[in-house]
């Protein structure tokens, strides 16, 4: 039996288990102060806990439940890890240096069950969720890695964009979020967080009403129904008018500005046609909508895809300006590494097999 990770815990949460543990309720904040400030590794390094209390928690709880098996480092900064789950699975957690901070891209299931036709993470189906706990873990690795660098750096911003569906994780992705929002540990601004979903729309409605403030991107590549459909099955359960629907609803209560995610694939979806029809399909939201435009990294067993032309991506990105449409051609990071999400661990999965 694995024990949990001590990181899926909120605070409130962790006082009430001392508590029911016969501890004192201030006990977590100290157990808290060793994890996320000082970083320990294990809980008899708390100095300041008593025995019975660390005991308890060495009994119940685990400080480390990934382990590193992979660091790709790019050119441009960009670290690519390859973690190791107690129970075997393997998931990619990614480190960005971005002109705004450091960023990271976390994973949140082993596998995924979306199956978008062009995304290296869908390859494999979903083994597993991950819990709160190891998703959180993914962060606190990154942080280690950069304290050994000596620079004095953190973690800025997070991207819930790794392998999965986040909003098929529901609970523990929330969780998660509290936790590295909290300013007794990771202190992350809800404001520089940002979960995206290739549309599961009961999911957004419920997203919508948390009063968390964080981030919502959507995962569109498409403007059309026919065409969402033909490249992200997801689309046959939630059409993109019960998409908007969910998105306007959002909006509504948040207030706050969507990024559409948008795959330029060659041939496919690249066409002066398809931003056209963008640009209509966001018109009524153009003022909280922004649109990331995002050259495709090939995958080997997604040969009918192929990366857009420069010409043609500046041609889409030069109509949905016209249109009034906010848009930007996303950064490229790590191409000289395992780009694609779900690349590095595919790969290793086809090594062991």
């Amino acid at each position: 039996m694995y024990k949990k990770s001590i990181y899926g815990l909120t605070i409130e949460e962790l006082q009430d288990w001392m508590v029911e543990h016969g501890q004192k309720k201030y006990r977590a904040e100290q157990v808290w102060d060793w994890i996320y400030s000082k970083r320990t590794t294990s809980f008899y390094d708390m100095k300041n806990v008593n025995k019975e209390a660390i005991e308890l928690l060495d009994n119940h709880f685990d400080i480390s439940t990934l382990n590193q098996q992979i660091k790709q480092e790019s050119k441009d900064g960009t670290v690519k890890f390859l973690f190791q789950l107690k129970d075997g699975n393997i998931i990619e957690t990614v480190l960005m240096r971005q002109h705004y901070g450091l960023s990271v891209c976390v994973t949140t299931q082993v596998g995924c069950n979306i199956g978008c036709s062009f995304c290296a993470s869908g390859i494999l189906r979903k083994n597993r969720d991950l819990d709160s706990g190891e998703i959180v873990e993914q962060i606190m690795q990154v942080q280690r890695h950069l304290d050994g660098v000596g620079k004095d750096e953190r973690v800025t911003h997070v991207v819930v964009m790794g392998i999965g569906e986040p909003l098929d994780n529901f609970e523990n992705l929330v969780k998660f979020l509290r936790v590295i929002n909290h300013p007794k540990a990771f202190g992350i601004g809800a404001r520089h967080i940002t979960v995206s979903t290739s549309g599961i729309v009961p999911k957004i409605y419920e997203f919508a009403d948390l009063d968390l403030r964080v981030n919502l991107a959507v995962s569109l590549h498409a403007p059309n129904n026919e065409l969402r459909s033909q490249i992200m099955k997801i689309n046959r359960a939630f059409p993109i008018e019960k998409l908007f629907d969910a998105i306007k609803y959002y909006l509504s209560k948040k207030n706050r500005r969507i990024t559409f995610e948008y795959i330029l694939l060659d041939d496919v979806n690249d066409h002066v046609e398809e931003a056209e029809q963008l640009s209509a399909l966001l018109k009524d939201i153009s003022k909280l909508a922004y649109v990331n435009l995002i050259p495709y990294n090939p995958v080997s067993e997604h040969i009918q895809y192929k990366r857009s032309k420069k010409e043609n991506i500046l041609r889409f990105y030069d109509t949905l300006k016209k249109n009034g449409i906010n848009c930007v051609i996303r950064q490229e990071l790590g191409t000289d590494i395992d780009a694609a999400c779900g690349q590095l661990r595919s790969k290793q999965l086809k090594k062991a097999n």
